[in-house]
């Protein structure tokens, strides 16, 4: 890791991390919008989810606020590391520390707290007169796309963004495992986004599926409003019956195989 110890090795770490959080959500978004969701074929037409049109230049400003989110993510990033450098979380780098166990078992942990976290904090932000000011930027792309995903208010951005580093002071947390986090949580943001599903069929009641948020749960969820508040996974929403009646039709209507 970059020793911080001027305001130039500061900036640089700054720089780094920009590059490293923008450049993962572009990467991710622009892969999975030119593999499953630019509708180039009928197959992908078939699995849209919502057939409204994007509103005109709606990427543009979806990717405008992707870069406000990633300049927040950026900051809190490089506050974490500064207060690692000082010996404040508990962040490690040696994989022997807490044992191999401990390596997945620390990354499961941290998925299903930001998972509780974020499902609670999803249905706050659903609330009158917070919704306008916190979560209305999002809720702007009704029909949603792979660009959507880091597309928040910045309001939103710095709530999203303090549970993973306060567990960074918590929990120890492989350095690796901390950057494998962040990777999952941008490849999900995007499927989830996609408008178009790519899970097969059936696997909304596959016993691992069944967990799993994908395009066609999220997609729901913005053109519901009032369901559907996951972030990675179901759970929450199947004990608080807040998963949307009509999932399981929806989903089964855009898995469905092409007649052979």
């Amino acid at each position: 890791m970059i020793q911080i110890t001027s305001w130039f090795t500061l900036s640089l770490t700054a720089l780094l991390f920009f590059i490293a959080i923008f450049g993962r959500y572009v990467l991710f978004s622009l892969a999975f919008w030119w593999l499953f969701a630019n509708g180039k074929n009928d197959q992908k037409t078939r699995q849209t989810i919502q057939v409204r049109p994007v509103k005109t230049g709606q990427q543009w400003r979806e990717i405008g606020w992707s870069v406000l989110t990633s300049l927040i993510f950026t900051a809190i990033a490089s506050g974490v590391m500064v207060a690692y450098q000082h010996g404040y979380t508990k962040i490690y780098t040696d994989i022997h520390a807490y044992g191999l166990v401990w390596y997945p078992v620390s990354i499961g942990l941290v998925l299903l707290i930001h998972e509780t976290y974020y499902y609670w904090l999803h249905r706050w932000m659903h609330r009158p007169g917070v919704y306008q000011w916190v979560h209305k930027v999002h809720h702007d792309s009704l029909t949603t796309s792979p660009w959507t995903a880091f597309s928040f208010h910045p309001l939103e951005s710095t709530l999203q963004a303090l549970v993973i580093p306060a567990l960074t002071f918590v929990l120890p947390l492989h350095s690796t495992a901390v950057g494998l986090i962040l990777i999952i949580m941008t490849f999900s943001g995007a499927i989830n986004h996609l408008n178009t599903e790519i899970y097969p069929h059936a696997f909304d009641r596959h016993w691992l599926g069944r967990w799993l948020i994908g395009a066609t749960h999220h997609s729901l969820h913005h053109s519901q409003f009032r369901y559907n508040f996951g972030l990675y996974f179901t759970f929450w929403d199947k004990w608080m019956d807040t998963e949307s009646p009509d999932f399981h039709r929806l989903f089964t209507q855009k898995s469905k195989k092409d007649p052979v």
